[in-house]
């Protein structure tokens, strides 16, 4: 029995993966994964989505060259959500930032952007 025969997936075949920096265990975003995305980030060694947006398979860098390297995977006592510890080969947002997780909520409700942007997403993901 390999690692995705174990994980429990969702009604739609998806489980959420957390990654988080290997190095400082800073969260870097959250994606989800299919069977098969699973298995290709188990092969590959690199952190690979299953896109509910777009409908397709994303590997994480694939544009930007911010690929996610897997050091680590775990799921949780459930079985029905994965950590997965990586080492981001450049910022992890594709607005530019280390994290996705930037904007602080604020007591007043707003979200406050607490983080340098490391780069103008509007210069990498020329289209």
């Amino acid at each position: 029995m390999q690692i995705p025969d174990k994980v429990k997936f969702d009604a739609d075949g998806l489980v959420p993966a957390v990654i988080q920096d290997a190095n400082n265990g800073q969260v870097l975003m959250l994606g989800f994964m299919n069977r098969e995305s699973l298995q290709r980030t188990l092969d590959e060694g690199k952190v690979c989505f299953w896109s509910r947006s777009r409908n397709k398979f994303w590997l994480k860098g694939e544009e930007s060259g911010n690929f996610l390297i897997v050091k680590g995977v775990y799921a949780n006592c459930y079985a029905d959500s994965l950590l997965i510890k990586a080492e981001p080969v450049g910022p992890t947002c594709h607005n530019g930032y280390e994290s996705c997780y930037y904007r602080q909520c604020t007591e007043d409700g707003e979200l406050e952007v607490i983080a340098e942007q490391l780069f103008d997403p509007k210069e990498v993901y020329k289209k």
